[in-house]
């Protein structure tokens, strides 16, 4: 199953968008972009949301 990254995120707890933007230490605004766009996210940021979501990396969609 693939998800996208605003269901990975909201599956997981209801994570919200600010603990999103602080862990990859960008701005709320910047993540909601990223959320709208996740071909703009970095294989490093994407590394990150998958350990801090503990969701297997391609298990999140991550391209449009």
């Amino acid at each position: 199953m693939t998800l996208t990254l605003r269901q990975a995120r909201r599956l997981k707890e209801k994570k919200k968008k600010k603990e999103m933007a602080e862990l990859l230490n960008i701005h709320v605004t910047t993540y909601q972009k990223l959320e709208e766009n996740p071909d703009l996210i970095t294989i490093a940021q994407a590394k990150k949301i998958s350990e801090f979501l503990d969701i297997p990396y391609d298990e999140i969609f991550f391209n449009t």
